[in-house]
């Protein structure tokens, strides 16, 4: 027999207002003793600078964080014009600079070549994994790596001010595994005029947003009560870019027991992914055929 969890078999989601200066996997450590939960996990990685949506899944509710990494995620950001640095960002080191200074027009211009399915070489200083070591603690170590670039669909990359002639703000929204600093690096050479990431804020991921994400001081000022329950949000928000069946009384019975279970006729095709729900509750995620759902994931709500 395993090992019973310690504490308690809470699931949800919590949108935090990631604050600069600390790191996601602090928040998520924070959130869970907050809550006494059993589990937590969170929906795509915030470098410790950045701010913004930092989703926190708990419990069952980590079962759907694939769902949310998977998601679109838009981002606001500031470019410094000018300087190259170490880690592409504020808290590097400037290794080159130039004085050239593009206008508006010519921002705008060279935004296009960035939208689209593009490829994009992670930053020196990432979690990027090289034989097995991650790149920032090798390139700590001094040693220039040579990434691989990565795919990256780029929904939308726009202009939204110009601030002075050395800073840049723009909006990305953009699929799994995007780096923002590799953005400001690689538009800063494509201008001749060099660049980096001065400050970043996640504006929304999936389902979630900024604005209704709680802050770290709240969370502290009410941890372990029912007033920071409210503020948790349903599990099935991590799947909201699936279809949703019902499952009849006796397909929910055997979904709960991981088995294929019936569910009520929808436009749903043949083999798509989708997820059940029995009385307002979800049941399970899998793969629809014949009026079966078959569950790859099991929710023990």
């Amino acid at each position: 027999m395993g090992r019973k969890r310690k504490g308690r078999a809470i699931s949800g989601w919590l949108v935090v207002d990631k604050p600069a200066g600390v790191t996601s996997t602090a928040v998520v450590n924070k959130v869970r003793w907050a809550f006494d939960a059993q589990k937590a996990g969170h929906a795509g990685t915030l470098d410790p600078a950045a701010t913004g949506v930092l989703a926190v899944a708990l419990g069952e509710a980590t079962k759907t964080v694939p769902y949310i990494t998977e998601a679109l995620k838009c981002y606001r950001f500031s470019a410094t014009l000018g300087a190259a640095t170490t880690t592409d960002d504020a808290e590097g080191e400037v290794i080159e600079t130039s004085a050239a200074r593009p206008s508006d027009a010519e921002i705008a211009a060279a935004l296009a070549p960035f939208r689209g399915e593009i490829q994009q070489v992670p930053p020196q200083f990432s979690a990027v994994k090289v034989d097995g070591e991650r790149a920032y603690d090798l390139a700590r170590e001094g040693e220039r790596l040579d990434l691989a670039p990565r795919p990256l669909w780029v929904e939308s990359l726009e202009l939204v001010a110009r601030p002075d002639a050395d800073h840049v703000e723009l909006e990305m929204v953009c699929g799994k595994g995007g780096y923002v600093r590799s953005i400001a690096r690689d538009l800063g050479r494509a201008l001749g005029c060099l660049g980096h990431v001065q400050w970043l804020r996640r504006v929304w991921s999936g389902p979630f947003e900024a604005e209704e994400g709680v802050s770290l001081e709240l969370i502290d000022a009410l941890a372990k009560t029912e007033a920071l329950d409210a503020h948790l949000k349903p599990l099935a928000l991590g799947l909201a870019d699936l279809p949703e069946l019902k499952a009849t009384p006796e397909g929910a019975a055997r979904l709960k027991n991981g088995n294929p279970g019936m569910v009520i006729a929808s436009d749903v095709e043949y083999g798509e992914e989708a997820w059940a729900s029995y009385q307002g509750q979800p049941i399970a995620v899998g793969h629809y055929r014949s009026g079966e759902l078959h569950p790859s994931r099991v929710f023990n709500l």
